[in-house]
This record gives C-alpha cells, structure tokens and sequence, in this order.
C-alpha cells in the first residue's frame, strides 16, 4: 500500500475519534458573530436594561457551553471537588484557552485560599 505509512485505517467514518480542532477563532469570525449578535438583540428590545440582560444570559450560556467542553475534553467528564484542584484546571486550562495566556497566582492570594480552606 504507496501512502499509508502508519496512519491507522478506519472501516467507518463513525469510528474515527473526534479531532479537537483548532484552538483559536479568527479576530474577524468573531467580531462578526458579535455585531451580529448585538444587532438582532438591539431589534428585539425597547431599553438598554433589557439589551444588556439578554447578553448577559446570551454570555453566561455561551460560557456554559465553553466550560462543559473543556471540562469533557480535559478531565474525561470528570468532576473535580478539591478546591486547589479546581484552581489548578482553571490555572492551566480554562485561562489560557480564553485568554492565551496562563493566570500568574501570585503567593499572597494562594496562601489566602489555604487559609480559608484550613
């Protein structure tokens, strides 16, 4: 067989194991998923209360949404119940996917967290 090397062969398109995609979302996709979500809640509402309320629930949804799917990529479904551990998936996880960077705890805030917790 000339071009399969080692690449594993799939009888069924069904048996190939998800891909995890990539890690980023162009700048302008986004903005432009933004606008267009701002403007079709601008249409439905009569205030700006209203219009902010509905983002946020659009947000906190979305935020949802991105959390289960790190928490089932990285932890298999698993739930974590220690509180360093939840700071440390946040630390290493969480952040940098939304941010692109790793969160800098500093030794003051996590000697507060031990404090607190013993």
């Amino acid at each position: 067989m000339i071009g399969v090397g080692k690449a594993k062969q799939y009888a069924n398109v069904l048996d190939k194991p998800l891909s995890r995609g990539r890690q980023e979302v162009s700048l302008s996709a986004f903005a432009f998923l933004f606008s267009e979500l701002v403007q079709y809640n601008q249409t439905q509402v009569d205030n700006i209360t209203e219009l902010e309320r509905r983002l946020e629930d659009a947000g906190y949804a979305v935020g949802a949404r991105v959390l289960e799917l790190l928490c089932h990529r990285e932890k298999g479904n698993r739930r974590e119940t220690r509180l360093l551990g939840i700071l440390s998936f946040i630390h290493s996880t969480v952040w940098k996917v939304l941010f692109g960077k790793i969160v800098l705890f500093t030794e003051r805030s996590l000697n507060i967290g031990t404090k607190m917790s013993g």
